[in-house]
């Protein structure tokens, strides 16, 4: 069985947050071929083009882990009907410098996790329009909009929703799918 490297990247940085919580969830129910790595973009420099002559250390962190994932997954609040500002930093950091693009033809799986009800519909659909532009193909089916949030975990972060980890559960298993079809596409 060949084995996925995944890398995960959580557009919230609260400690407590459900972005971190459902990354978890997601890492625990991955399918056995797939392995679920936590990127930390939480201290990356603002992207500025001025610094690439001599990129900062965290950029060239981030760029590495990106290159040797054959996926990517993405969780991420609605902030103003967007994705967070840490998060689009880390996809222009990764897509740069112009020529080459860190993110190039990764598939990814998009889960917006939200307290309110409509499940961070805003900020799924506008992250899926910047990986489009950096040419990342993203799983259109299942979509992943976890809605009420705040009351899927109990106190130390663990998944009390049957329904929603049958839901997790199965969206990996298509994430699992949709990353390999890639990989054999890449690899002729």
């Amino acid at each position: 069985m060949e084995k996925y490297n995944i890398a995960v990247f959580v557009g919230s940085l609260r400690k407590e947050s459900y972005n971190l919580k459902t990354a978890k969830a997601l890492k625990a129910l991955a399918p056995q071929s797939m392995s679920l790595e936590l990127v930390s973009i939480a201290e990356l420099p603002m992207f500025n083009e001025d610094l690439e002559a001599t990129p900062p250390g965290e950029w060239v962190t981030l760029r590495e882990k990106i290159r040797a994932a054959d996926g990517l997954l993405f969780l991420t609040p609605e902030y103003n009907r967007s994705v967070p500002a840490v998060l689009k930093n880390a996809i222009d950091v990764g897509s740069r410098p112009y020529g080459q693009n860190s993110w190039d033809g990764k598939p990814a799986a998009v889960v917006s996790v939200s307290i309110g009800g409509i499940s961070g519909f805003g900020a799924n659909h506008h992250l899926r329009q910047s990986l489009v532009f950096v040419n990342v193909p993203a799983m259109a089916q299942p979509e992943a909009y976890i809605g009420d949030a705040g009351e899927l975990f109990d106190d130390n972060g663990n998944l009390t929703s049957d329904s929603t980890r049958d839901f997790l559960s199965s969206f990996m298993q298509a994430f699992e799918l949709w990353v390999g079809a890639h990989a054999k596409k890449q690899a002729t």
